[in-house]
């Protein structure tokens, strides 16, 4: 049974991981680049009320993406008020047919 649940949660990282390259280009699609299709700063994204409702763990989820060659940015961790000003750059497009999410995702009540 343990393994099963590793699959599922393996299976929901991947899915924030799709749903920052979505949120990432519709934020930051319009400042594309040779090589990055979107970039964001941190504090953008920590700011925008949309990713807050999304992401349970955004850092966690950036965390992820980078390691997967998804997005890129400087320095190894990002922190609130240290990173506001980091850019965080999509290199690869979303999963094809990856629907947005209903903004509204773990909010309970």
């Amino acid at each position: 049974a343990t393994h099963h649940n590793m699959a599922s949660a393996l299976a929901g990282v991947e899915k924030e991981v799709g749903y920052l390259q979505l949120e990432l280009l519709r934020l930051g699609g319009s400042r594309k680049r040779e090589g990055v299709l979107a970039s964001v700063t941190f504090l953008e994204l920590l700011d925008d009320e949309r990713c807050e409702q999304i992401f349970e763990a955004l850092v966690g989820t950036l965390r992820a993406a980078k390691k997967r060659k998804v997005i890129t940015y400087k320095g190894e961790m990002l922190l609130k008020g240290v990173s506001d000003k980091v850019d965080v750059d999509l290199l690869k497009p979303p999963p094809e047919g990856l629907a947005p999410p209903d903004a509204v995702i773990h909010k309970s009540g």
